[in-house]
């Protein structure tokens, strides 16, 4: 599979999804693959095209070419600090902490009382959105918290580290509150026209990985219901599942996917990898 990834590696030192230009998510999965895999030359490829397309507001657009940071800024954490630099990480780490939802935004919850509804009850824990300016799910408050808590473990004493975590514990409770009724979480709604959603294998394994050490009585359900999807036939859903039950020392022994599986994307064959190499940290 690592040969899969060089030979998709794109003449600028990006990935694609499958084929054409570059994106952040899978560069980023690639690279941390490729650096567990010793394979540094095409890896720092790589980490020069995350460099190479940083914004100046310190967060990360989708693509190239794409005018807005998103929700992959918090990707780009997982790239080791000695090769992104602690500059770097730092306006990474500020553009996380300011980026919210913006149904849990003061402005929202006025015009919100004002048109006579109630205010949501992510106000008071707001998750992060795909893009600013769009509601908080849970994939991208997952991605944003596994962000935060590592560099909490980085530099446990710097100056922000109260606002970080008290950023991070609202995201925490966010997806507490978003968990599905049998366990396990969906991309945020908990009930739709009358009836409870179902969780998803890669969003419950990616919000597992986030959850890393929380102890509270609802995590027994998502865990259970995380160990009942690993029959999933979804490349991706088997990747994050691995990864979230790993996190919590859950992850059955000799687990292996189903035979079915199959790993066809840059995204899916790099998160592969990533697992069987001793996952994200």
């Amino acid at each position: 599979m690592i040969e899969f990834l060089l030979k998709k590696q794109n003449s600028d030192g990006g990935w694609p999804y499958g084929n054409g230009g570059s994106w952040t998510e899978p560069t980023v999965y690639a690279v941390r693959a490729l650096l567990a895999a010793g394979e540094t030359a095409p890896a720092k490829r790589g980490i020069d095209w995350i460099l190479r397309t940083a914004r100046p507001d310190g967060g990360w657009a989708s693509r190239p070419g794409v005018g807005e940071s998103s929700w992959v800024t918090a990707l780009a954490t997982l790239i080791p600090e000695e090769y992104l630099g602690e500059q770097t990480s730092r306006r990474t780490i500020e553009w996380l902490v300011g980026t919210r939802g913006e149904d849990t935004t003061a402005v929202y919850t006025l015009r919100e009382r004002l048109l006579g509804r109630p205010a949501s009850a992510d106000c008071a824990h707001p998750g992060w959105p795909w893009t600013r300016g769009a509601a908080a799910w849970v994939a991208p408050t997952a991605a944003a918290l596994i962000a935060l808590e590592r560099e909490q473990r980085l530099r446990p004493s710097a100056q922000n580290v109260g606002q970080i975590a008290g950023r991070a514990a609202a995201g925490r409770n966010f997806l507490l509150a978003h968990m599905c009724r049998e366990g396990g979480w969906n991309h945020g709604a908990t009930n739709a026209w009358g009836y409870d959603m179902a969780p998803y294998p890669e969003t419950t394994g990616m919000a597992l990985l986030a959850l890393r050490g929380v102890r509270a009585p609802q995590m027994e359900r998502a865990l259970a219901a995380a160990r009942r999807s690993l029959s999933t036939r979804s490349a991706d859903g088997q990747n994050w599942l691995r990864l979230g039950l790993s996190a919590h020392g859950q992850l059955p022994a000799n687990c292996r996917p189903p035979e079915e599986v199959a790993y066809r994307t840059v995204t899916e064959v790099a998160l592969n990898e990533i697992v069987n190499r001793g996952g994200l940290s």
